[in-house]
């Protein structure tokens, strides 16, 4: 909830800082700041997951803890683009980092037969602080002020990363024999890297939605507080979705419910936001619907990577298709901002951005479970 809720709640961010802090600053340059931040808690894994088999979660999960505290205690008093920079996009990204790798693959050791459940019903947190944060901030920001209202978040990101440095452990003991240095040998796995390609594109297409769904509708005549409260209906949506299908995934097959759930994003994308405009129902049912089935971009993600490898082997090539797709989140949004500004402020392109990564995301997803399982329709894979 601490490492997801805020990178669920960019969008709040970002439409608030449009108009206050950064009003001189293009849509493109306030999307480098927030696509830094996912980016870094993406990369950094390449190295954490080495470590993470090697030494265990205890020292990782610390450190983290206490980056993400010192951003949220820091951004309140960020006045400059370079502050937003260095306090959100570098402390925030190497905090998230340092926590979502070793808790994520926690889960990997515990779970074999139900890890798409136990992943999913663990990444409802994110969402949960996705409903939760934007609405405290819409709420406390006209009480308060901006400072103050992330500080309120601060305090409870302490609650929170107190409960998780006591209950993260791993089950099986630290593997000397692991070494620190990325093993990119795990791409000579077809399937693998038709996955990791997958991750890419879906990544790339998710943080779209977040990001400029709240400024979407502003700049459609929706009221302000609408606007906002957009971003927790769809992190509604997302909390069912990334337990839901884990537990279908499951039964039916990890790859297979990632290409319907995939298939779902791109038809919601292209049929519901791009002709929404100022319609409230559609963006609501956009909203809702899109939220469910890109809750599975997230939970279902470590899954499908986990099938293809060994339980003891799960933080490596985790960490290592995360550190690819990480690239995909560094540059969506920055170039989704320059699509906008380049269309004169109209979202029509960088929502057909969005719906061509997830055709290509589920292009690769198809590709890699024939690769696998063959052409057989019925196989559970």
């Amino acid at each position: 909830m601490a490492c997801f809720g805020p990178m669920n709640s960019i969008g709040t961010f970002q439409a608030y800082l449009s108009t206050h802090q950064l009003q001189d600053q293009g849509p493109s340059a306030i999307g480098w700041i927030f696509s830094l931040y996912v980016f870094l808690s993406f990369f950094c894994g390449i190295q954490i997951g080495p470590i993470f088999d090697e030494k265990g979660p205890r020292l990782l999960v610390l450190a983290g803890s206490v980056l993400i505290l010192a951003t949220m205690f820091l951004v309140g008093v960020c006045t400059e683009y370079w502050h937003f920079v260095i306090v959100w996009g570098v402390l925030g990204g190497f905090g998230t980092a340092l926590i979502f790798t070793p808790a994520v693959a926690c889960i990997g050791h515990y779970f074999c037969v139900r890890r798409a459940t136990a992943t999913g019903i663990a990444a409802t947190g994110g969402s949960l602080g996705g409903i939760v944060f934007p609405l405290m901030l819409e709420s406390l920001i006209p009480k308060i002020g901006f400072a103050w209202a992330t500080r309120v978040l601060g305090f409870i990101f302490l609650l929170l990363t107190v409960i998780a440095n006591a209950l993260i452990r791993s089950r099986l003991p630290p593997n000397s024999r692991v070494s620190f240095r990325p093993d990119f040998k795990i791409f000579r796995d077809s399937s693998f890297v038709l996955t990791t390609l997958g991750v890419f594109l879906i990544e790339w297409a998710l943080f779209v939605p977040l990001s400029y769904i709240s400024s979407y509708a502003l700049d459609n005549g929706i009221d302000s507080t609408f606007s906002y409260q957009l971003l927790a209906v769809l992190n509604v949506g997302s909390f069912f979705g990334r337990w839901l299908p884990g537990y279908v995934a499951d039964k039916v097959g990890r790859f297979n419910t990632m290409i319907v759930t995939v298939t779902l994003c791109l038809i919601t994308t292209l049929s519901l936001w791009l002709p929404a405009g100022g319609s409230t129902a559609m963006l609501v049912v956009f909203a809702a619907v899109y939220g469910f089935a890109s809750g599975s971009n997230i939970s279902l993600t470590p899954v499908c990577v986990g099938q293809l490898c060994d339980t003891a082997e799960y933080g490596r090539y985790y960490a290592t298709c995360y550190t690819i797709a990480s690239f995909g989140t560094l540059t969506g949004i920055p170039i989704a901002g320059q699509i906008l500004s380049a269309n004169d402020g109209k979202y029509w392109g960088l929502i057909i951005l969005t719906g061509m990564c997830y055709a290509g995301g589920l292009a690769a997803f198809i590709a890699a479970r024939i690769v696998t399982v063959g052409w057989r329709i019925t196989a559970v894979f």
